[in-house]
C-alpha cells in the first residue's frame, strides 16, 4: 500500500461534507435554513432551485454571472444574445434572493465571521459553452472564439460572485464548477443541430486550459463536479483544480486507478455516496460511511492517510428529491464524513 500522502498535506476545504448544488422546491429561505443547519459545521453551499424555472437552473444561473456576455432563451434552452434582457434580469433577481436567504440563515446561526467555509456553484466552461447556442443555432463550443469569450466571462463573473458572497457572510468561499457535459464534449458525443453537422470532440488540452482559466481567476479553492460516467481523467489530472466530485456508484476499475493518481498528486476526491433520489428506506450512517470505505480501500492507500483528502456528498443534485429526503441526505453525508474523519480505520 502507498503511504506517501500520510504526512505533510494541508487539510482541504473540500475534505468534509457538502451538497452538490440543486435543491427541491422554490423557497430560498427555507432551503438556506436547512443547508446551514445541517452543513454549517462542514461545507454549507448556496443552493440552486431549478423548480423556479428560467434563470434558476444550472445554465440559467450563468445569466447572473457572465460579464459582457448576454444570454436569452430559445426553444431548446439558452442562446448567446446581443444584449441583456428579461432572462438575465430574472437570473440576477433569483441569485440575489438566494444570497439574501443564505446571508440571513448564516447570521441567525451565528456563523458570520466564524471562518467556516461556504461553497458556491456555477456551470463549468465546457458545459456552459456546450449548452449555449449561437445565433446560427450551433453550440457555442463549436466556435473557438465564442468558447474562449464565454470562458473568460464566466471566470470573471464567478470570481466577482465568490468575492461578494465572502464579503456578505464574512467567511471564506470556495467554488464548484459543474461539468455534466465534460465527458461528452471530450469524447465527441455532443449532438449537432442536424445529423449532417456533428459536434467534433474538443481536445483534452483545450478542456484543461478552459478549466485552468476559471480556476486561476476564481480566487479560491476550486472543485469540478460531474456525476456522469466515463470522466476524462487526463483532463482533470492535468488541470489545476483542487478537487473532483463524483458519483461513487458510477466508478469503474479505470476510474479508481485515476482517482488514486489524483489523490496521490495531493488533491481531494469528493465521493457522492448518498442517494440523490428518495429511497424506500433511510440507510444508517454506518452504511454511508461503509460506502465511502468501499471506494477508498480500493485506491490503495492506508485509510488514515485519506482522512484529509476525502469528502462526502449526495450522488448528484437533489432537485428531484422530496424536501424531507434532501435534508436527510445532507445530514447523512455530514455524519458519514465525521465518522470517516474521526477514525477511518475503525469503520
Amino acid at each position: 500500500m502507498r503511504t506517501a500522502i500520510e504526512y505533510g498535506w494541508p487539510v482541504s476545504v473540500f475534505a468534509t461534507a457538502s451538497g452538490t448544488g440543486s435543491w427541491p422546491g422554490s423557497a430560498a429561505r427555507e432551503a438556506a435554513e436547512v443547508v446551514v443547519g445541517e452543513l454549517g459545521a462542514a461545507l454549507a453551499h448556496l443552493v440552486e432551485l431549478p423548480a423556479r424555472g428560467v434563470g434558476a437552473d444550472i445554465v440559467g444561473r450563468a445569466g447572473a454571472l457572465l460579464i459582457d456576455v448576454a444570454i436569452d432563451t430559445v426553444p431548446r434552452g439558452y442562446r448567446v444574445a446581443s444584449r441583456p434582457g428579461a432572462v438575465m434580469r430574472r437570473a440576477v433577481s433569483l441569485l440575489d434572493e438566494d444570497v439574501d436567504a443564505l446571508e440571513e440563515a448564516w447570521e441567525i446561526a451565528g456563523l458570520r465571521g466564524s471562518g467556516r467555509p461556504v461553497k458556491v456553484q456555477a456551470p463549468g466552461p465546457i458545459t456552459l459553452a456546450a449548452e449555449l447556442e449561437l445565433s446560427n443555432g450551433h453550440r457555442a463550443i463549436t466556435d473557438s472564439g465564442a468558447f474562449k469569450d464565454i470562458t473568460a466571462s464566466l471566470a470573471e463573473g464567478v470570481a466577482a460572485h465568490r468575492a461578494s458572497v465572502s464579503r456578505r457572510l464574512a467567511t471564506p468561499v470556495v467554488v464548484q464548477f459543474d461539468e455534466p457535459l465534460l465527458p461528452a464534449a471530450v469524447a465527441g458525443h455532443l449532438a449537432g443541430v442536424t445529423t449532417l453537422s456533428p459536434v467534433a470532440a474538443i481536445e483534452e488540452t483545450v478542456a484543461t486550459s478552459m478549466l485552468d482559466i476559471c480556476a486561476a481567476v476564481a480566487g479560491a479553492e476550486v472543485s469540478v463536479h460531474c456525476c456522469g460516467t466515463a470522466l476524462p481523467w487526463k483532463v482533470l489530472q492535468q488541470s489545476n483544480i483542487d478537487a473532483v466530485s463524483v458519483d461513487a456508484g458510477t466508478l469503474q476499475a479505470a476510474d479508481l486507478e485515476a482517482l488514486a493518481e489524483f489523490v496521490d498528486s495531493g488533491r481531494t476526491v469528493v465521493l457522492g455516496v448518498v442517494s440523490s433520489s428518495t429511497p424506500t428506506r433511510r440507510p444508517a450512517v454506518e452504511e454511508i460511511a461503509g460506502a465511502v470505505v468501499a471506494v477508498t480501500d480500493r485506491l490503495g492507500f492506508v485509510r488514515s492517510a485519506l482522512r484529509d483528502r476525502i469528502g462526502v456528498t449526495p450522488a448528484c443534485g437533489l432537485a428531484a428529491a422530496t424536501p424531507q429526503w434532501a435534508r436527510t441526505a445532507i445530514e447523512l453525508a455530514r455524519k458519514a464524513a465525521e465518522v470517516f474523519g474521526e477514525d477511518p480505520d475503525a469503520i
